[in-house]
């Protein structure tokens, strides 16, 4: 009697073996990837589209409005391994609904594919993915690095706003001024429709921006590597990408968004950790596995002696988690005015005594949870008579950025993710009442719009410790010697 009971109930259990289990009976493993347009594409084409026993049945979006609705295309689907098995490409929806995508395609796993995400984000979404019956997997960074024919020096961070464009400008200008040539290749920011339209861009010059519809977030991180002269890749095939890269350059610098993993295997790994947030290092992802696997670490915006103290009792902790010979320097940002055809003291003239609109880097403040950036250091350091608070006066979707994200009280996040968007800042500023208009964001949205208003721009610059220069620079120094 027992062992026909016992029978009965391995017959009652079979079906649920079929839909949960995997390989054992060779079915096929069916994949969700989450994503925000970066790293869920990326690990795509490297890995899932090359495993033959899965199916990668839809992608999911966040963080950036408007990404959702769209279709990764075939083109860049299939491949040898994978048979043509996307012959339609893979749909996109939103991050909220997965589990409906889950029952809808009969999901097995879910696929951890963007960053800066807070632990307890982390964490929610795989009890989602967990509850719903699916596994939930996070990949290691090495399945997914393309190895390059060139040296490769990568800089990511812990965190968005770290700093981690100044950063890779002082690489690429050290590289630059031995007579190197440098590509940087810049975390995709893919938020065309046709996704096909950006699979592999370059720019080298500021009408390269318009040629590819560029929007005020991809200018915020390209504007300063072309005016610095620096040829810069970006799009949505990243092995494609490098490939285009190697043909230009003596040295590849992997420039890291949000606080990404490298997409190529670096040669030489720096992560930047932020001053200001000094714990973030160990509760975000992917950020702490950044700075465990950094040869450099760079505590950035240290500006003050009073700064530098903390820094230093920072750099300690830091020992806890980071590889045992990789040194840590201390870095500040260097905050000056800018103006259009004006002279610094010109330009720092429009903000002293002024009642000032401050406008920030969009994904630092919201996603990067900062409270203010570059624009705020300079109206306080330059003593802007009121900074005004931008709420009152916001328009459209910006209304409904200041409710997603409450701390943002005094700065106006450079939001312009698409038209509309863009639209909306536009009018957001107009209804402002001030006398000057601060961008703290390194783009030309000053040359773009008819702001009626004079408007100065805070440009930053990395500026190493004076006591870490010559370490700092004697690395970057062996690290080219490997390959001459």
């Amino acid at each position: 009697m027992l062992s026909g009971a016992v029978q009965q109930v391995k017959k009652s259990f079979a079906p649920m073996v079929k839909t949960f289990g995997h390989h054992k009976d060779e079915l096929t493993e069916k994949v969700i990837i989450l994503g925000a347009a970066g790293r869920d594409f990326h690990d795509f084409i490297t890995y899932w589209s090359k495993q033959p026993n899965v199916e990668v049945v839809c992608f999911t979006a966040a963080q950036i409005p408007g990404i959702d609705d769209r279709t990764f295309p075939s083109e860049m689907c299939n491949n040898d391994l994978n048979n043509n098995r996307y012959p339609n490409g893979v749909k996109i929806f939103p991050e909220d609904k997965l589990e409906e995508l889950v029952a809808r395609f009969g999901a097995t796993t879910v696929a951890m594919a963007y960053s800066d995400l807070s632990y307890d984000t982390v964490q929610s979404l795989a009890s989602r993915a967990n509850a719903a019956g699916c596994k939930f997997v996070q990949l290691p960074p090495h399945l997914t690095m393309v190895e390059s024919s060139k040296p490769v020096i990568s800089v990511c961070a812990s965190r968005t706003g770290v700093g981690k464009s100044q950063a890779t400008r002082y690489v690429a200008k050290y590289f630059k001024d031995k007579g190197m040539k440098v590509a940087a290749i810049r975390h995709p920011m893919p938020y065309d429709k046709n996704l096909l339209n950006q699979r592999c861009q370059r720019y080298e010059k500021m009408e390269d921006m318009d040629k590819y519809d560029c929007t005020i977030e991809e200018r915020e991180e390209y504007f300063r590597h072309i005016e610095q002269g620096t040829l810069l890749f970006a799009g949505v095939d990243y092995p494609m990408i490098l490939r285009e890269a190697e043909k230009d350059a003596d040295i590849i610098i992997w420039d890291g968004g949000n606080n990404d993993l490298p997409f190529y295997k670096p040669n030489l790994h720096i992560c930047l950790v932020d001053s200001l947030r000094p714990s973030d290092e160990i509760r975000y992802f992917p950020g702490e596995t950044n700075v465990r696997m950094a040869d450099v670490v760079l505590v950035c915006k240290v500006n003050s002696p009073a700064d530098k103290e903390k820094a230093l009792k920072q750099a300690e902790k830091l020992k806890n988690i980071t590889k045992p010979d990789a040194p840590i320097f201390l870095a500040g940002s260097v905050v000056t005015a800018e103006g259009h055809d004006l002279k610094t003291e010109e330009a720092s003239n429009l903000v002293k005594g002024k009642r000032v609109l401050v406008i920030d880097d969009g994904p630092t403040l919201t996603h990067g949870g900062m409270v203010y950036g570059a624009g705020y250091v300079l109206a306080t350091d330059l003593g802007a008579s009121e900074i005004v608070d931008p709420r009152p006066s916001a328009q459209g979707s910006l209304k409904k950025v200041f409710e997603k994200f409450p701390h943002l009280k005094n700065v106006l996040p450079a939001m312009g993710y698409g038209k509309e968007q863009v639209k909306d800042l536009e009018a957001t500023i107009h209804a402002v009442e001030c006398d000057t208009i601060i961008f703290g964001t390194p783009s030309d949205i000053a040359r773009r719009m008819d702001l009626k208003r004079p408007s100065v721009v805070a440009r930053y610059e990395l500026e190493l410790d004076q006591d870490d220069v010559k370490a700092f620079h004697d690395t970057l120094n062996t690290f080219t010697e490997r390959f001459e």
